[in-house]
């Protein structure tokens, strides 16, 4: 070997010890409005670089049209989001380009000052950091949720995952800061949920003022106005049940949540703008499907019993449909029967079952739901991205899909989610239900890859992924140093 041959490689070697692999969850953690949509159409990604201090980040890709290779490079920008700023292409293999990328992650660090590198030149004036609460503001009325996602040593992973979600939304909302701090954090959460779920999926999101989200991708465009069912202080819901038999459950869940359900459906079913236009009527949004997402946090987890985002799913779909689903065991087989429900009635209330058949919902194109857009969600997606707090573990039990025909529940489960072989995704848990009288349907296909329920020619249909969660809680174990002093925290 010729000594510039053995100086080429001695350079190459100390190049490629400032670089190392990521994970792809690791990297999409950084990431998570960096990648569009039409990229995910013409490139496959291959592998996940950054430099030691995880400061500079890069992949390898594949072109899947001409099919040869590529790298790119992702620096921060003045508002903390990595964009991308150096990319190669046109090169003939995976390990070419492997090479080509980890020496411009050298020749990065080698220029320095990073922050200049990765300047855009359209950053906001003010960029969103959800953790940041003002000087001035009084800690006394933070929400005690949010005090718990910011003070809680075991909340490290999910303040991570807002911290890098923060700088790419929108100052559209002013008021969005505040409230995910001090009035709305369940609100605002699942607003967050949504939008990580979205992008995930593979969506460009647009911050609209009403409604909350535009989504787009070659081919695909609608509109997403998010919802949650709230605790009812007045009127004749604020009397809350409190089942404990299987009878009471059953009785809570065919009328008390299904009343609880249509309030917070058609107050965004109802409501207009200051020019009369409901949300499917305004200049960004008419024409294209508009669903309605919605979550449950009408009863908290640290109340009596497990929070209503477990268990009050299954009264969904007998409201949205005017339909439950009865069922038997004959011969050892499953049968399974829709029956139309009338009407749904807690104590001197009544209201009309099947809310896709009342008037003025044909303009809903589906109803997205999620009982996963929680605290406990955060924290799972940035304990698998490599953020676990010291000195804790994160458990999941719940429940997954089972596919046995026959089956009547779930398959029971219980995870370490810092496991190397746990996996999770944002989407994992969401379900659409599909308007069978919808003016502009939403298609299956958009969405593929969640669960989907739809009805048609009088029976209850699905499309259910294997990995689909039905539900599950979130054990979160602090490890206690040996020999300190019982209730010393």
């Amino acid at each position: 070997m010729s000594v510039a041959s053995r100086l080429k490689k001695k350079k190459r070697e100390a190049d490629h010890a400032l670089s190392k692999r990521l994970s792809p969850a690791r990297f999409n953690h950084y990431v998570p409005g960096t990648r569009k949509s039409l990229a995910r159409v013409y490139s496959e990604e291959l592998s996940w670089w950054s430099d030691l201090d995880e400061n500079v980040l890069g992949f390898v890709f594949r072109d899947v049209h001409d099919d040869d290779y590529g790298w790119q490079i992702l620096l921060r920008d003045r508002a903390g989001r990595f964009r991308s700023v150096n990319l190669e292409v046109s090169l003939r293999s995976e390990e070419y380009a492997t090479v080509g990328l980890r020496n411009e992650i050298a020749r990065v660090l080698e220029k320095g000052n990073l922050a200049e590198q990765g300047s855009q030149g359209d950053e906001p004036n003010e960029p969103v950091d959800l953790l940041r609460v003002p000087a001035d503001a009084d800690a006394a009325k933070l929400h005690p949720y949010f005090k718990i996602l910011l003070e809680t040593p075991a909340r490290v992973p999910a303040r991570a995952v807002v911290k890098e979600i923060g700088p790419w939304l929108a100052p559209s909302d002013p008021h969005f800061v505040h409230e995910f701090q001090f009035k709305q954090f369940d609100q605002r959460l699942w607003e967050l949920y949504l939008w990580a779920a979205f992008r995930e999926l593979g969506f460009d999101i647009t911050h609209l003022e009403a409604p909350d989200f535009m989504c787009r991708a070659p081919g695909i465009e609608f509109s997403v106005e998010a919802t949650t069912v709230a605790p009812s202080i007045a009127g004749p819901l604020a009397a809350h049940p409190e089942p404990k038999t299987y009878d009471e459950m059953k009785e809570f869940l065919a009328n008390y949540m299904p009343m609880k359900f249509g309030s917070a459906l058609f107050s965004k079913l109802n409501k207009k703008d200051a020019q009369g236009r409901r949300y499917w009527e305004r200049d960004d949004t008419k024409d294209k499907p508009f669903v309605l997402a919605l979550a449950d946090f009408h009863k908290q987890a640290d109340q009596d019993g497990p929070g209503s985002m477990t268990f009050t799913q299954s009264a969904l779909w007998p409201y949205l449909y005017g339909q439950r689903v009865d069922w038997k065991m004959v011969d050892g087989q499953l049968i399974v029967s829709a029956v139309k429900n009338e009407n749904h009635a807690f104590g001197e209330k009544v209201i009309p079952s099947g809310f896709f058949d009342q008037p003025g919902t044909e303009n809903i194109s589906a109803v997205l739901f999620s009982n996963a857009g929680t605290l406990a969600k955060f924290d799972r997606m940035g304990v698998v991205a490599g953020f676990a707090a010291p000195d804790h573990t994160y458990m999941r039990m719940g429940f997954r899909l089972n596919p046995d025909p026959n089956a009547v529940m779930g398959i029971p489960f219980a995870e370490d989610v810092s496991s190397v072989d746990y996996t999770e995704f944002w989407s994992d848990e969401l379900q659409i239900f599909h308007n069978p009288n919808a003016k502009i349907p939403l298609k299956h296909d958009w969405l593929s890859g969640l669960t989907q329920f739809y009805f048609a020619e009088g029976e209850q249909r699905s499309i259910i992924p294997d990995h689909h969660v039905w539900a599950s809680n979130t054990l979160i174990m602090t490890h206690m140093p040996p020999n300190k002093p019982a209730g010393e925290v």
